[in-house]
């Protein structure tokens, strides 16, 4: 699959069916992210790759009320970073930027794998820190939940969710976002 391939794929499904997760594969995702480009060179992310059954049952206990589907999930990866692990320049702060390109890039790998890859908002930082023995300064910047899309819709979504799980939602037009040679407002 090439990466235009996998872009075009790459959907945050809700419905996850179980896939069995191995070394190998943390090792290829986590290579995977490791290859993204940072600031300097600096490589400031950091991930705590989830699977051990018990581990996941705990992690229950950080998803927001309506995110019940994260349970299915068969690997919870935290992504974790700190602004003084990269650069900053005058008032240009990099971390989150570095650490989301090498999460993207590791949510494509998982996708030309066929799994889904499903970053969320919808939890407590402080009850993941709690869970995974995250130190303090630490950010934790989002979880990506990992499984297999089910060919059914999971009794867990909401009638919002489930609605959403069968077409790709609508994209914002490239006239809404893209400005060429100077910022157009309306």
């Amino acid at each position: 699959m090439d990466v235009k391939r996998a872009i075009e794929e790459r959907r945050a499904y809700r419905s996850l069916d179980p896939v069995e997760i191995t070394d190998e594969l943390v090792r290829d995702l986590a290579e995977s992210a490791r290859l993204a480009p940072s600031c300097f060179n600096n490589q400031p992310w950091r991930f705590v790759f989830v699977y051990d059954p018990a581990r996941l049952d705990e992690m229950r206990a950080v998803f927001s009320k309506g995110n019940e589907w994260c349970y299915d999930a068969s690997m919870i990866i935290s992504v974790l970073g700190r602004e003084e692990d990269d650069c900053v320049i005058r008032d240009r702060i990099y971390y989150r930027f570095d650490i989301g390109m090498a999460t993207a890039f590791m949510i494509l790998r998982a996708t030309e794998l066929g799994l889904v890859a499903h970053p969320i908002a919808g939890y407590s930082p402080s009850k993941t820190k709690e869970i995974l023995g995250i130190p303090e300064d630490v950010d934790v910047i989002t979880l990506v939940l990992v499984g297999k899309h089910a060919s059914d819709i999971k009794p867990s979504l909401s009638a919002e969710q489930a609605a959403v799980e069968a077409e790709r939602p609508e994209r914002k037009p490239l006239d809404e976002f893209v400005h060429v040679n100077g910022y157009n407002a309306d």
